[in-house]
Formats: C-alpha cells, sequence, structure tokens
C-alpha cells in the first residue's frame, strides 16, 4: 500500500529539521580538524528524497513528492507538495489527500490525477486504481473519483493524453487475455499437484533481475475513454479498454510494455490530438534472455495490431517523444544488438513522409532523456560528459548541439529536465556534495533553486571537498578521478579506493543512496574514485575499451589513478588503504585480490563475480557477457578463463567482507558464497553478510543501516589505529 503523511506543520518539520537519530547506531567517532558533526550512516538512511516533478500545460504549477524515512522505526513514507512556478520564493504548499497518493499529474482540465489504493466502495479491494480530484491552491484536495482501473489487476501507472480524453494504464496481465480482466486464469507453470515451477525453454526469462517470472504474464497497456466511473461496468470488466497490444491474439504483441523490470511512464507517449499512442516494447519469446532489441510501436487506437517503427534496427530503441505538433517523432536508440551500453542517438521520423534521420550521428554523446520545447523548435536532452551530466539542446533541423549552462559551477547531475512554455525549464540537479533540488531556469539560462528538501540539513554537517584530476591511464589514455574527503581534516588521512560497477557506468559528480562518497570521507577517509576503460561520458571508443579485457586495462587505470591521487594529497595516507567494490567494481576486487594482493589492508567486495563460468550459466541477462567476453562460455572460453578470478585464489590473502543479496539474480548470491568459501579455505580474515530480501542492491532502510554499519565497523578494524597504538 502506497502511504502518505497529511499533516503540514509535521512536514514542514521534517524537512527543515536537524540530522536525525537512527536506533542501533553507533556514533561516528571525531575526526582530527573536524568542529562539525560528520555525516552519519543513520543521517543518510533517513534524509529526505526528493521525487520527479509533475508540470501542468501552462507551467505554471508543479507537485513533487518528497519521501521521508522514520528515525525510529525506519519506515518511509511520501508526502506530496505543490509549487507555483510564477511567483520567484514561494512557499510549497503541503497537500492533504485524504487518502492513499502516488504518482500524481496534472490533466488539461486542471484536475490533478493519481494512483490510489483506497476502496471506491466497500468490498472494491484495496488496488492501484486511477483517480482524480480538484486541487485548491491552499492544497486541499476536493472532489475525489475514480477515473478508471484494471480489473483484478493493480495499475502500475498512467499516461493521459494531452486532450485529457484518454487515458493509458499498465500493469501485469496474460499474454492471452482478449481485455483487461482475467485475474482468475491459472498460471501455466504451475501444474501442481506439488509447489514446483515448471519453465519451459520458449518462454525466454524464467527468471529476471529479483523475480522468478510468470510465463505468459507481461505488463500490458490498456487504453480507456476518460469519462464518468462506471461502477457496473467496471465490476463486470466492461469500461470499453483497448488494448495497445491489439485484441486479435492471433496477431497481437506479445512482450512487455513499458519494458520489465524498469520501464515506465518515459516509454509511453500520446500524439497531441490523443488518437495515437507511441509506446516501447520487447517481444518475449526464447532469445529474450540474449536480446537488447526494443521496438517503438504505434497503436492507432481501435484495437488493431501496433505498427512496429522500428523493424530496421535490432538493437535498443526507446523513450519516444512525439512533436507538439505531431509531425515528427524523435527517440533515442542504440546501433549495435546485443550491447547495453552502446551509443544512445536521436533518430527523428518525419510521421508525414516517412524519412527517418540520425540526428545525433556526428555528436560522441549517449543521451539519457529526451523531450521537446513547448513551441517544438528544439529537443532538449541530458547526457554524461566527463564527470557530469548537463543538460543539450538539440536543432531538428541541422541535428547541431549545444550544450546549456544551467548552473554556476559544475553542471554535475542534472535530471529530470522538463521544458516549459516561454523558454523555461524544471529540472532536479545533484551532486556529491548534496542530494536532489528543484531548479528553475528562465530562458535556458542559470537556474535558482526551488526546493529545500534536504541542503539546510546538509549544512548542517561537516563540509566535504571533491577534487577533480586526470592522468595518463592505459595506452597513454587520459583518464579520470575524483578525491572526496571531509574539508577541515587533517592528515594523515586513510585511502578508500571506490570502484564502481556497470563497468560502463561512472563514480560521476552526482548524490547517491548507495555507495554514497560522502557519507563514507565523514567516516574520516579519503575516498578515491578513478572512471577506468569502459566507463561512460568520455565518448563511446572509451566504454567499448573493456570489451574482452576486464582484468587489464581498467587495473592499469586503478593503480595508476591511486598513486596519481597521493601525489596531489599529500594528506592521505597511502599505507592504509582499503579497496571497495560492488557488482563489476566487486569483480574487481576480487581480481585485485589475486592480482595486486599485497596493497590494500582490507577489501569490501558486493555480489561481485568470483567465478565467471559459473556465473555465465547462472545469470539471466545473456547478452552481457556475451557482448563484454565476447560470446558465450563455449565460444570464448579463453576469454571468460583468463579474467576468472576463481583462477588466482592462490595469491588471494586480503581480508576481505564479502556482502551479497539472495533476490539478486544478475550477480547470484553463490558467487559471494565461492568468495567466502576461498577466504575460509586460506584463514584470510573474512565476513560475510547475506540480505535474504534485497537483490543487486540494498534497498530497505533497515538493511541499508545495516550494509553500512557493517562496512564501517570493517573499514575500521583495518584502517583506523587501536588503543594504545
Amino acid at each position: 500500500m502506497h502511504t502518505l503523511m497529511t499533516s503540514g506543520a509535521l512536514i514542514a518539520a521534517t524537512l527543515f529539521a536537524a540530522p536525525l537519530a537512527a536506533q542501533d547506531t553507533p556514533e561516528t567517532p571525531a575526526v582530527p580538524g573536524v568542529t562539525a558533526p560528520p555525516m552519519r550512516a543513520a543521517d543518510l538512511v533517513t534524509l529526505p528524497r526528493l521525487g520527479a516533478p509533475a508540470v501542468n500545460a501552462a507551467g505554471t504549477l508543479a507537485v513533487y513528492g518528497v519521501t521521508t524515512t522514520d528515525p525510529d522505526s525506519l519506515t518511509r513514507s511520501t508526502a506530496y507538495y505543490l509549487l507555483d512556478l510564477t511567483k520567484p520564493g514561494a512557499a510549497p504548499v503541503a497537500l492533504d489527500f485524504g487518502m492513499t497518493a502516488a504518482s500524481p499529474a496534472f490533466g488539461p482540465d486542471g484536475l490533478v490525477y493519481f494512483l490510489s489504493d483506497a476502496e471506491p466502495w466497500d468490498g472494491a479491494g484495496e488496488i492501484d486504481r486511477v483517480w482524480r480530484a480538484a486541487l485548491g491552491a491552499d492544497g486541499s484536495i476536493t472532489d475525489k473519483q475514480v477515473v478508471v482501473g484494471l480489473p483484478d489487476v493493480a495499475a502500475a501507472g498512467f499516461k493521459l493524453s494531452p486532450d485529457g480524453k484518454r487515458i493509458a494504464l499498465w500493469g501485469a496481465m496474460p499474454a492471452d487475455c482478449p481485455d483487461s480482466g482475467c485475474g482468475d486464469v491459472p498460471a501455466k507453470h504451475l501444474p501442481g499437484p506439488g509447489s514446483g515451477r515448471l519453465y519451459d525453454g520458449a518462454d525466454g526469462f524464467y527468471r529476471h533481475w529479483d523475480q522468478w517470472e510468470t510465463p505468459g504474464v507481461h505488463n500490458r497497456i490498456m487504453v480507456y475513454p476518460v469519462k464518468d466511473w462506471d461502477r457496473q461496468a467496471h465490476r463486470q470488466g466492461e469500461q470499453d479498454g483497448v488494448p495497445a497490444a491489439g485484441r486479435d491474439l492471433a496477431t497481437a504483441l506479445v512482450g512487455d510494455a513499458p519494458t520489465m523490470p524498469f520501464g515506465g511512464g518515459e516509454e509511453i507517449a500520446f500524439s497531441p490530438d490523443g488518437k495515437t499512442l507511441y509506446f516501447t516494447a520487447r517481444l518475449a519469446d526464447g532469445a529474450e534472455p540474449g536480446s537488447t532489441n526494443l521496438d517503438i510501436y504505434a497503436s492507432d487506437l481501435s484495437g488493431a495490431a501496433p505498427k512496429l517503427l522500428t523493424a530496421d534496427n535490432a538493437a535498443t530503441d526507446t523513450t519516444p517523444v512525439p512533436s507538439p505538433d505531431g509531425r515528427y517523432l524523435a527517440w533515442l536508440a542504440m546501433a549495435r544488438p546485443t550491447y547495453e551500453a552502446d551509443k544512445l542517438a536521436v533518430q527523428l521520423l518525419d510521421l508525414k513522409t516517412g524519412k527517418r534521420r540520425n540526428l545525433t550521428e556526428a555528436t560522441d554523446l549517449s543521451f539519457g532523456s529526451l523531450a521537446w520545447s513547448a513551441d517544438g523548435k528544439s529537443l532538449f536532452a541530458s547526457a554524461q560528459k566527463v564527470l557530469d551530466t548537463p543538460a543539450f539542446r538539440i536543432d531538428p533541423v541541422s541535428g547541431a548541439v549545444t550544450e546549456l549552462n544551467l548552473m554556476a559551477g559544475n553542471e554535475a547531475h542534472i535530471a529530470n529536465l522538463t521544458p516549459l512554455p516561454g523558454g523555461r525549464a524544471l529540472f532536479t540537479r545533484d551532486s556529491l556534495g548534496n542530494p536532489a533540488e528543484l531548479f528553475l531556469s528562465d530562458g535556458m539560462g542559470q537556474a535558482r533553486p526551488l526546493t529545500d528538501v534536504a541542503t539546510t540539513r546538509m549544512g548542517a554537517h561537516a563540509s566535504i571537498v571533491t577534487r577533480r584530476f586526470s592522468f595518463a591511464g592505459a595506452n597513454g589514455d587520459t583518464v579520470w578521478g575524483q578525491i572526496t574527503r571531509l574539508a577541515e581534516q587533517t592528515g594523515p588521512i586513510p585511502a578508500i579506493l571506490y570502484i564502481h560497477g556497470g563497468p560502463q557506468g561512472s563514480y560521476n559528480d552526482s548524490w547517491s543512496n548507495r555507495w554514497n562518497p560522502r557519507v563514507v570521507a565523514s567516516q574520516g577517509y579519503a575516498v578515491i574514485s578513478v572512471d577506468f576503460h569502459g566507463s561512460t561520458g568520455y565518448g563511446q571508443a572509451f566504454t567499448d575499451a573493456i570489451r574482452e579485457d576486464w582484468g587489464g586495462k581498467p587495473l592499469e587505470d586503478l593503480q595508476k589513478g591511486l598513486e596519481a591521487a597521493l601525489k596531489l594529497d599529500s594528506q592521505i595516507d597511502g599505507t592504509r588503504a582499503c579497496a571497495m567494490g560492488a557488482s563489476y567494481g566487486g569483480f574487481m576486487v576480487n581480481w585485485i585480490a589475486g592480482q595486486w594482493p599485497d596493497r590494500f589492508d582490507c577489501i569490501v567486495q558486493h555480489d561481485g563475480i568470483f567465478d565467471t563460468r559459473s556465473f555465465y550459466y547462472a545469470t539471466e541477462e545473456l547478452w552481457f557477457p556475451r557482448w563484454d567476453f565476447g560470446g558465450s562460455y563455449e565460444a570464448a572460453r579463453d576469454t571468460y578463463e583468463k579474467w576468472n578470478p576463481a583462477n588466482h585464489v592462490d595469491k588471494w590473502r586480503t581480508p576481505m567482507l564479502v556482502i551479497t543479496g539472495e533476490q539478486d539474480f544478475r550477480v547470484p548470491y553463490t558467487q559471494g558464497l565461492q568468495s567466502f568459501t576461498a577466504l575460509q579455505e586460506r584463514g584470510i580474515p573474512a565476513q560475510l553478510l547475506v540480505f535474504p530480501d534485497e537483490n543487486h542492491w540494498v534497498l530497505g532502510a533497515k538493511n541499508s543501516l545495516q550494509w553500512h554499519n557493517t562496512v564501517f565497523a570493517w573499514l575500521d578494524r583495518w584502517l583506523k589505529p587501536k588503543d594504545g597504538q
């Protein structure tokens, strides 16, 4: 169930209170030279979190959510606020829905639409449906009524057409269901009489990310007219819903739309006149675990099978956005099949002539979001560039790409970019030093802050300083890194080598609720991160350079980067150092244990690959190892074994903390068990932390606190002086 805090006074107190305490949290020890209280794990876990904003069509009002964590129970809830964008300095107004609420959005009728699992009548059941209500300037929510729901299925999300006449809902439903009900269709993978799950190789994923699959059940989009709720029609499952995949089961699209497990509303868009729905889908078949082929489809909402618009591309096509006049459709596309980290280029289709162009083919940037300006004369997108994620303007005629300067100083990480009428833009910005806040730019110039969700609270903690540096890495290429430490701390400062996952990723200048450099630095350490070959934000060739070279150039970059950082800051004590990494970073610390065994005092390994062979046969998204290692294990055995940490355990001697989640199907938890067994066999000091209810990430508040406390205790054990020393 969704929860909502409704007391304005309580909300305000939560937003602007001093740092909170949490149960069972060790005190952060005093740090030499630092007077203000350093940030603790409890402070990170209970820090308010800003959600993505929703804006009305006129660009005058915004609604956004703030998720808070109770410091005692560590339970989380989300409250919503209304902000007047026409009044500089306007205070946010707390909204009182009077019921559970989530995912608010403005309709063209001026009403606010939202998901709620509240019962519209007794016996209807607590299941997410779309509601709407009138929104008062004082935050009042009145005239609430149900708009539509999916019989027997919780709505996972919704999107309104620009004209307000239609609404698209999506949720998990059987593919062979002609309409939106079928809640009583028996699951074919549960034949009985026992509890066993029976899977067929032709069905594709049998488990994905963190859940076992139900074959034949997929995310499906249903489109309904927006009209007064008909209680009897809802009960009978007769709501005039149109399946975007098509009604005829013989010709209908069978797959997930939005895509699973992370796709959402950004993969769905109505045409301006509301008569066409564009959406991203992934076909569900036996080839799915080895394919990155997402496609863009168009439904005319008649119930006919949707039209495939990207049949000529076997790689990823996603994020469709029609122009305000309906003439063009833009989206993001990769060029190389089976590669999940290929460059995302902006494609433009003239819907009148059928002509398609790659607008950013000549630009070595991989864009991660896309939106049209209100007047339709420009496209706006964000992309990683070195250690920042700035915003860019793209000319749909010439394809010219112009970097915007929306922030004074470093852009850091700009996200949720929403162009508004009048050349304005609303967006969130976060950095290594501060979590996300909401900003407004007039004329695409430097923006002003609109919110103070966490900034004041962060100001009560000891400040950090982050220094960017570059050096000549493998092949003499320029490699970038960052040093994050407390600003006032005096040395000697123990070092932490932070190694990012992906491996096509980056420890760029952005905030994270997991693996946060600021909270680690606040324990009295200097956090050194290096964007080794394979990292994103440095051009596609640099990203591609890790393929079939997992333990080669990246390790050389890390070795040279650590030495470069130590030379830059003489207060960092390189004789006391630990290495930490998750996912690919976890692989790398396992690799370091055998290839650089005398360098570190300790290692923290989270969800890391220990044995490339058993990993290949147990992971679920097979396109990933096949691309990075050059094929299947059978086809590229020599490459897998060349970079296999298990082949070098005879050289392991560094104490290691191993962390894993039992619901991690990307790097199954047995990889962590194998690492721990190898450590035990060799008598190396080791600990194993297993989360039964976490996946590849640690997301729960209590689990996050336990993760941090365990990691910090491990680092302190090996890096900080003992009593009397």
